[in-house]
């Protein structure tokens, strides 16, 4: 056979890019492959079994759409691109995680696409659940919160948290992180899966979890209302309200679902039910709709049946995989706490021995410091007992000066009881002689006063003599130059003496005044000399009784 022949027999083929939430594959496939025989190849590529909530989506025209899997691929609307682009994406929901989700690889691509539907804000979650949530998601991603190892800020590129979130609370990154953390915290010892299904347990219970919302109008004119589809039921939403149905029609009470053209009619089991019809924008959508409508009742009704040799060959498998986990968690956890408790156990040992290193250089040092000590007190000892010997001669020449101290005080009393005398007889003369100084200024100024009557009766003596010379001898006054001397000489004799008695008498009073003045001023001196002497001997005694006080 030529290479040529080989070369026709050859299938032509066409690329295709499969986007799963946290890788891209590529694949080339067979120009008259179906779309179930491309999505057969991307689950056995991802070894995946739980296929029925699985599909390829693709989007065409602003309108995301499902891969049909009966048709061939290039017979559908896709687009036009070389590698055509599909989104390996869960189709369907599981009314309980935990039951339904059997294998981890299933666990793992609903919990990434649950969780980016949280990010993104396709499915509403209040704040202390988003946090609750990123938690869980925080364990899957690190394990084991380690204080050591995962230091503040090793969240900073992780995204975790709806914008949403962050713009409602005015918090930084770090305290955001801080409380994301102490929930992460809690989580020790909770596996990745474990944790993958913890979050999607609580994401399930979210009014908004597993819901395709399509707008619809009671009538051609008005798109009012939104329908939404899940694992459950339909629903009918207010434009505005996605959390509360006002009506809802579950799987079991429905009759029939039938579209014509752009209207959609429910058919309910109750035969006595009204009719519910609604108008979709395009055809499409209301194909679209009967799409999810079909896959999600023939999974309620599958749930309700017994399961197939697959299923529960699968759980089967499940729980012998859970147990196995299980026990290997159990080791590893034992492990782990065995080589932590080794680790403890090395550290305290570690530990002790530096103490006791330690210690014995601890007690090394204070050997060292006991015979420095000892040294140290020989020579305090040998000090002190020279400065008792000091001290000893110190107290009796101490003895004899206090002896002496003492006479020197026995004598500075004497000498001041003495001063003390010598200060009030000196007191007792300045009252005596105050006294004689007023006394004497009483006499002086008697004196004067006699003085001045006799200095008076002398004025008038002389006055009344010359009156009687006038009296007498008038021609004397009249004819003096014919008066002869003598005679009036001896006339005057006798007017003399009594005047010079007089003028004696007046000299001697004035003599003894002024000797009294002096004795007085003489004696002021003298007693202003005693005063000084005083002063200065009590001021020697004062000095003399500090010393003395010093001393003591």
């Amino acid at each position: 056979m030529s290479i040529r022949g080989l070369k026709k027999k050859q299938p032509k083929t066409f690329k295709v890019k499969i986007i799963t939430v946290d890788a891209e594959m590529e694949f080339s496939c067979e120009m008259k492959w179906k779309g179930k025989d491309l999505f057969d190849l991307v689950c056995r590529a991802l070894g995946l079994r739980e296929t029925w909530f699985f599909g390829l989506q693709y989007t065409i025209k602003g309108m995301c759409t499902w891969l049909k899997m009966d048709k061939k691929v290039l017979d559908q609307e896709i687009p036009k691109e070389d590698p055509i682009s599909f989104h390996f994406l869960a189709k369907f929901y599981p009314e309980k995680v935990e039951e339904e989700l059997l294998q981890e690889i299933t666990q793992h691509l609903f919990f990434l696409q649950v969780k980016k539907q949280i990010l993104d804000e396709e499915i509403y979650c209040s704040p202390e659940a988003t946090v609750l949530l990123a938690s869980y998601a925080v364990q899957a991603k690190y394990g084991d919160y380690d204080p050591s190892f995962h230091e503040p800020g090793f969240l900073a590129h992780d995204e975790l948290l709806p914008k949403r979130v962050l713009r409602q609370y005015q918090l930084t990154a770090e305290m955001w992180e801080e409380k994301i953390t102490a929930w992460y915290a809690e989580h020790r010892g909770i596996a990745r899966d474990e944790a993958e299904m913890n979050y999607l347990k609580i994401a399930q219970d979210l009014e908004m979890y597993g819901v395709n919302y399509f707008p619809i109008a009671q009538n051609k004119n008005h798109t009012d209302l939104l329908l939404g589809v899940d694992a459950k039921g339909i629903h009918i939403y207010s434009i505005n309200n996605r959390f509360s149905p006002n009506k809802s029609f579950e799987w079991s009470a429905i009759r029939n679902i039938s579209y014509s053209e752009k209207e959609l009619t429910i058919k309910p089991l109750d035969k006595k039910a009204e009719v519910f019809k609604f108008f979709s924008s395009q055809l499409k959508v209301n194909k679209l709709i009967l799409q999810l409508c079909i896959g999600n009742h023939d999974l309620f009704m599958r749930r309700r049946k017994v399961d197939s040799v697959e299923i529960q060959q699968m759980k089967a498998q499940a729980r012998e995989e859970k147990a196995r986990k299980k026990m290997e968690n159990q080791r590893l956890a034992r492990e782990k706490q065995l080589r932590e408790e080794a680790e403890r156990a090395k550290e305290e040992l570690e530990r002790r021995l530096f103490q006791l290193e330690d210690e014995a250089r601890q007690a090394n040092e204070a050997l060292i410091r006991s015979q420095e000590a000892a040294e140290l007190l020989a020579e305090k000892a040998q000090i002190a007992e020279e400065e008792a010997k000091l001290l000893a001669q110190n107290a009796a020449e101490a003895e004899q000066e206090r002896q002496r101290l003492e006479i020197t005080a026995l004598k500075t009393e004497e000498e001041k009881r003495l001063m003390e005398q010598k200060m009030r007889e000196a007191e007792l003369l300045a009252v005596k002689l105050v006294k004689e100084s007023d006394r004497r200024a009483k006499e002086a100024e008697h004196l004067k006063q006699d003085l001045h009557e006799a200095r008076e009766a002398e004025q008038k003596a002389k006055q009344k003599l010359l009156d009687i010379t006038r009296l007498n001898y008038p021609h004397m006054v009249k004819y003096p130059q014919y008066s002869p001397t003598d005679t009036r000489d001896a006339n005057f004799d006798k007017g003399s003496i009594k005047l010079d008695l007089k003028d004696i008498d007046l000299k001697r009073l004035s003599f003894e005044i002024e000797r009294e003045r002096l004795d007085y001023l003489e004696k002021s001196r003298k007693f202003e000399d005693r005063l000084k002497e005083l002063k200065s001997e009590i001021h020697a005694l004062k000095l003399e009784e500090k010393q003395s006080g010093l001393y003591s």
